[in-house]
């Protein structure tokens, strides 16, 4: 009997390969390392993403292309890959946070929250007649355990860290943050770490259009997005120590 071709193993997503693959999740992986590189950071005050829009055209609003989401007061949420899944995803972890203050009249753990929507993921992994959703989420907040960093996989998976990047520029980023990632960084710190890492990504150049920066400090675990004319600051200072 002839062994069965890889093809025959990625037409269902409920099929194991005999190297106990699943085809259709390695496909959404794929399309997260094509997606636009966004990082997040663990600083001594709170946590931190930014996220590079990838603006590929003069007709296209910056405005309209969200990566960065509020959840809840202290919990935000970058994006990777597919836009559309990614927004399901988004809904789903505002519902879940929404019912943890209704249910409890508490805010929601960042850890809970993050294997809520691990679970909604993995059950895309093993259900006939769906796909896995091809996004992976930096989930960043602040709760009575502490700062927090998770990144999730296509798969399910997920893992908290203290700097990671996901998207098309990840392994530079990441490469770049075990050089000079530091725990003991202030916030502005944190942000020129994050601009500098970006600008390690591709042959572009940053600008404020471009890039979106959020942040959730321990002292009032408030969600809050830096104003352009900020971003601008920090990328000046960024230009001008590499100069």
């Amino acid at each position: 009997m002839y062994p069965a071709s890889p093809s025959a193993y990625d037409r269902a997503i409920t099929v194991f390969s005999p190297e106990g693959r699943l085809f259709q999740v390695e496909y959404a992986r794929e399309a997260v390392k094509r997606g636009t590189t966004a990082l997040g950071i663990v600083f001594k005050d709170g946590v931190l993403l930014a996220i590079d829009k990838n603006i590929t055209s003069k007709l296209l609003k910056a405005e309209s292309l969200e990566k960065i989401f509020k959840i809840d007061e202290h919990i935000a949420v970058a994006t990777s890959g597919l836009v559309a899944d990614a927004r399901r995803l988004i809904d789903y972890a505002r519902v879940t946070a929404q019912e943890e203050r209704l249910v409890y009249n508490a805010p929601i753990d960042v850890e809970v929250l993050t294997k809520e929507l691990c679970d909604l993921k993995q059950s895309y992994t093993q259900w006939g007649g769906v796909r896995p959703f091809g996004a992976s989420l930096l989930i960043v907040g602040v709760d009575d355990t502490g700062k927090h960093l998770f990144e999730t996989d296509p798969s399910g998976a997920f893992h908290e860290l203290l700097a990671t990047a996901i998207g098309s520029g990840k392994e530079e980023v990441e490469k770049f943050f075990e050089k000079e990632y530091s725990e003991s960084l202030d916030f502005e710190e944190a942000v020129m770490l994050a601009l500098r890492a970006l600008t390690k990504v591709g042959d572009r150049k940053i600008s404020k259009e471009t890039v979106d920066v959020c942040f959730i400090k321990a002292e009032d675990r408030k969600f809050k997005r830096m104003e352009k004319n900020e971003i601008e600051k920090f990328i000046a200072k960024v230009h001008s120590k590499r100069k």
